[in-house]
């Protein structure tokens, strides 16, 4: 069987066809990837399928049959091999997580796309941009935990990196054309550094101050701090029961159901009943679990949010200052302001205020290019010349 005139990718879960495939992309000098997580359908996300497309066949890896992915770090590590992905940064985040790989010598076509001030960066914008086909991306939030998976899920995987070597032909030629592929080539260098985890893992027993579960809900810094020991217990609970069915926490009690619980602080399940979110069934479901916790935060300390120290006024004019020029040149360019200069660069820069040629070096070592095309302009700013 077949789709759009393509034969089947090679589906890839016993150990001796990942050892046959990393023989197979270990001869490849380029090499598309992408992988698919379970973010929506889960407590902790994994990574579910790897999919991999060299010029002639597409493969589906399948990490939940396989226990040890290890022949493919040799592959991601090498400088030889160019890996192209799409929206880079959440698929290195969770292969390094999941799997420790290491990687050098990538390509981003979302990255280079957004370095060529193209307006649409998203895969199926620019397949139809680039190479005028349409594809289907209707099954973004499917359950990629699911096994089997369904043929159909097993087709649309393919095409997030069947047409993505084609697609970096393309834009690595405007790129160059344009002059700006040295730009690109260290955003891809940084690319490989990024770290290896999503969020900082607090735990609930013993949380950093500052870093409870409950400050990440929008809303929470305006309670009460008697209200804000409320939401931590209604936040504990919810993580107990995520945990217990595998779920991830919005699947069970949505954010802005805990805030409202927090606020009101019911004392009967008729109370509990009158709040947004609170369905019959998760009256039946939690309704007693959430009264106890609403007594256990109205007992616990008064939880308060610890307030950071405001930054020295100085470095706040700074980094104004950086950020107007970012966005008056990236405006000159016809690119987004981040592309100038990325964020961390920005705080760095302000923060050290470099005052010559040589100490900026040090501070933007790892964007030669930036620091060649706009040193002398940032120290302007900096010195307020600009």
């Amino acid at each position: 069987m077949s789709v759009s005139g393509l034969p089947d990718a090679s589906l890839v879960t016993r150990p001796g066809e990942l050892g046959d495939l990393a023989k197979v992309l270990s001869g490849e000098k380029i090499i598309a990837v992408d992988t698919e997580s379970n973010s929506l359908h889960a407590y902790r996300e994994q990574v579910c399928l790897i999919q991999f497309s060299t010029l002639d066949t597409d493969y589906l890896v399948d990490p939940l049959a396989l226990a040890d992915l290890s022949p493919l770090d040799p592959i991601f590590a090498d400088p030889g091999i160019e890996k192209v992905f799409h929206a880079a940064e959440y698929d290195l985040i969770c292969l390094k997580r999941d799997f420790n790989f290491t990687f050098r010598n990538l390509f981003d076509t979302m990255l280079a796309a957004s370095i060529l001030g193209r307006e649409e960066v998203g895969l199926a914008s620019i397949l139809k941009s680039e190479l005028k086909i349409d594809i289907d991306k209707r099954f973004q939030r499917a359950d990629w935990g699911q096994r089997p998976l369904p043929y159909h899920l097993l087709n649309y995987a393919r095409f997030d990196t069947h047409y993505l070597i084609e697609v970096r032909d393309h834009l690595r030629a405007d790129l160059i054309s344009s002059q700006r592929w040295a730009l690109a080539e260290e955003d891809f260098v940084r690319l490989c550094h990024v770290s290896g985890s999503l969020a900082e893992d607090v735990s609930l027993s013993e949380p950093k101050p500052g870093s409870e579960p409950c400050w990440r809900i929008r809303g929470s810094h305006d309670l009460t701090p008697q209200q804000a020991a409320v939401l931590q217990e209604l936040c504990k609970y919810r993580d107990k029961i995520a945990q217990m069915l595998d779920r991830p926490l919005f699947k069970v009690i949505n954010d802005n159901t805990l805030l409202a619980i927090a606020i009101e602080c019911p004392n009967t399940v008729e109370e509990l009943r009158r709040l947004p979110g609170m369905s019959k069934g998760q009256i039946q479901r939690h309704g007693s679990h959430l009264l106890q916790a609403v007594q256990r935060g109205l007992k616990a300390m008064p939880l308060r949010l610890p307030r950071p120290s405001r930054p020295d006024e100085r470095f706040l004019a700074r980094l104004e200052n950086l950020r107007q020029w970012r966005k008056e040149t990236g405006r000159g360019l016809g690119v987004k302001s981040d592309v100038i200069l990325p964020r961390d660069l920005l705080h760095a820069i302000a923060e050290k205020n470099p005052q010559s040629r040589q100490e900026l070096a040090v501070v933007m070592v790892s964007v030669p290019w930036r620091l060649e095309r706009f040193g002398d302009q940032i120290l302007d700013v900096l010195n307020h010349r600009h």
